[in-house]
């Protein structure tokens, strides 16, 4: 009881505060919109919520340390989540990916997002081992990292699961710039991946992918209409609610399902018609200060794993977060990323809470 009691007083109490609150927040928007239909999206949220403190809390109370010295595990965990969906993967209604494996009782679980934190831990070791050895800056090892970094892209695109390969594309840099990796590195890396744009436009992306791109471009194109309707009406909510909203519970759009997919992508359109404009700058300023928590134990870490870790956790929660504001906002195409804390979504609630643990096993940890 005693380290129990030490471990929460050396916890970072305010980001445990505010995870809590997004994620309270986010149930409410969830419990409103309820009244669009016969699913019950809120059960599953509770119980993933329920999950996710649970493992942060276990996470937490490991040593960082060793968890990142048993990086293997995380391999072994990852290797197998990215498996199971190639022998059991499903597709859910509403996406045109095979991401999914079905559960006892009807219920669904995303298994790439289980490897975001799997890959914060093998990633980490991977760039410390380097630094280690005084190999960080080497060229062939900024490539090892690089391969590292393409395998569970590669393996998540190839269940069609692009959302959450983008985020892990933007993971990756994040942790070996703060990791230490020259710019020079990244100077080369943009390059390279400029000049392989038209690529990717021809070989890689599908017309679904292209339109939805097109349409952010070229809205008023009824040929684009089916894929620009989403951002159309999302926008038109988030305009509805005017400086405060018309009140939780009381949205009209909301209640009709006017947004395709409200309950998880375009979770913000609740809020901006329920809660208004202050609605939707209190969840973009709630998610701001979690991660600027994050990154102010990355700064405290006494160790480089302890610092990676946290900017691990950094780079997934910001991630996800630009990317579902881009594209709620109509700056982005439509990813299938969640809000983190906010969304409806088992996996990723889970997934975001064990990163969160991450973080507090580091800052318990310090000494």
């Amino acid at each position: 009881m005693k380290r129990l009691t030490d471990d929460f007083r050396n916890s970072d109490r305010l980001l445990t505060l505010l995870t809590a609150t997004a994620t309270v927040f986010g149930a409410l928007l969830i419990f409103s919109l309820q009244r669009a239909g016969t699913y019950n999206y809120l059960r599953p949220q509770l119980i993933a919520a329920g999950i996710g403190i649970a493992a942060a809390f276990v996470t937490a109370q490991a040593d960082y340390r060793i968890i990142i010295k048993k990086w293997y595990f995380a391999a072994i965990a990852a290797a197998v989540l990215a498996g199971s969906v190639f022998l059991f993967g499903m597709r859910v209604s509403g996406t045109d990916d095979t991401a999914w494996i079905t559960l006892p009782f009807g219920m669904t679980v995303q298994p790439s997002e289980f490897i975001k934190p799997c890959f914060i831990i093998t990633f980490t070791y991977h760039i410390c081992l380097l630094k280690e050895k005084n190999l960080l800056q080497k060229p062939w090892a900024v490539l090892t990292l690089l391969l590292h970094a393409a395998l569970p892209i590669a393996v998540i695109h190839f269940q069609g699961d692009d959302g959450t390969a983008l985020v892990f594309g933007i993971v990756f840099p994040v942790m070996m710039l703060l990791g230490g990796v020259k710019l020079r590195y990244f100077a080369i890396l943009g390059g390279i991946a400029a000049a392989g744009l038209p690529l990717v436009w021809r070989y890689v992306m599908n017309d679904a992918q292209k339109n939805r791109l097109l349409s952010l471009f070229d809205a008023e194109n009824t040929a684009m209409a089916d894929y620009a309707y989403q951002q159309y009406q999302g926008r038109l909510s988030l305009a509805s609610g005017g400086l405060f909203g018309t009140g939780w519970l009381n949205g009209k759009r909301v209640a009709s399902a006017v947004v395709p997919e409200q309950e998880n992508d375009f979770i913000l359109t609740v809020a901006g018609e329920e809660l208004g404009f202050i609605g939707c700058l209190t969840i973009i300023a709630l998610l701001f200060a979690i991660m600027l928590i994050i990154i102010l134990n990355s700064k405290k870490a006494t160790t480089n794993e302890g610092s990676l870790i946290c900017a691990g956790a950094f780079a997934v929660i910001a991630a996800q977060a630009v990317l579902n504001l881009g594209m709620v906002l109509g700056l982005l195409p439509v990813i299938g990323v969640t809000l983190p804390f906010f969304s409806a979504g088992g996996s990723s609630l889970i997934s975001t809470f064990i990163c969160i643990g991450l973080v507090q096993s580091v800052r318990i940890h310090k000494y």
